[in-house]
């Protein structure tokens, strides 16, 4: 099967499922880097979050890009909160909008807990409520021993993955509602561990635990927390972040054979975020090409 780059960035199904026949090697952009689906031709909208008001961190690229655009289709009003990667969130912003979708972005550091107050004011003052919160945003840096782990290094990944994760969410309960969504992005490596990733594990075991600490806590005024927990999936973050070599075999190790796509995680996040998952609290998705998880 001929690689085709239209039918690729559209990600229709018959390129999901033919993800080898369609080539032995993995599709590139022209800087020779993995090329990622942020959304497939065959997702069809029910207006599942109509009038909703979302707030996606790290929404500029990767699964927050995939998740903003499923929201979008959906009829949410989304807030992109991203970091570094303005030109990533300036494409993002014009997809959305190109969707037809009611955007604001907004840059800043996620493990500032005065960023996470003004993030929430500002989505309040632009869009009046705030409804969904997805705590995506996230980093990693592989290293070969625990030795290796800076304490700059430690500390800036835990502000990142956990510290404003909790943030935002402290900031935005005085304007969560009954039937409001909390979705939390962990991972595979909180449940499998990873000998390179010892730090930014660690932050994934304690989203989960936070995931479920806090839907206790919030169930009886109504507000679900739940999160995902993506395997190997390609992402901007995996080719920045780990050597060719291990980039060559990423995703082989798992029953499906392959990495997933950041669009293929969308539709959990728009489950998550519906009410379609409203006996659900608590709980986290794996999405992980067929790996098996217990407890």
């Amino acid at each position: 099967m001929a690689y085709n780059k239209d039918n690729f960035l559209k990600g229709s199904l018959d390129d999901f499922i033919h993800y080898e026949e369609r080539s032995k090697t993995l599709p590139k952009t022209e800087e020779n880097q993995p090329l990622p689906y942020y959304e497939r031709e065959d997702y069809l909208a029910a207006g599942k979050l109509k009038d909703k008001v979302a707030i996606i961190t790290g929404g500029n690229s990767g699964i927050g890009r995939a998740a903003a655009i499923a929201f979008v289709l959906e009829g949410a009003k989304v807030v992109i909160a991203y970091h570094s990667d303005t030109k990533g969130a300036e494409e993002t912003q014009a997809r959305l909008e190109e969707l037809g979708g009611d955007v604001m972005v907004s840059k800043g550091n996620i493990g500032d807990a005065a960023y996470c107050e003004e993030l929430v004011k500002k989505t309040i003052d632009r869009f009046g409520k705030l409804d969904i919160v997805v705590n995506n945003a996230s980093m990693q840096k592989p290293e070969k021993s625990l030795l290796d782990i800076t304490d700059e290094s430690l500390e800036k990944t835990f502000q990142t993955n956990i510290f404003g994760m909790m943030r935002l969410a402290r900031a935005a309960l005085k304007h969560l509602k009954p039937g409001s969504a909390i979705i939390n992005t962990t991972s595979s490596t909180a449940y499998e561990g990873n000998d390179q990733l010892i730090d930014y594990s660690s932050t994934k075991g304690a989203i989960v635990s936070f995931t479920r600490s806090l839907s206790m806590n919030l169930a009886k005024e109504g507000i679900r927390v739940n999160g995902v927990a993506p395997g190997p999936i390609w992402t901007p973050l995996i080719t920045e972040t780990f050597p060719d070599e291990s980039v060559k075999t990423f995703g082989k190790n798992t029953p499906m054979d392959r990495p997933g796509q950041p669009a293929e995680l969308a539709a959990a996040f728009v489950f998550l975020a519906c009410n379609d998952s409203s006996y659900m609290t608590g709980q986290v998705l794996h999405l992980n090409g067929g790996v098996i998880i217990n407890g």
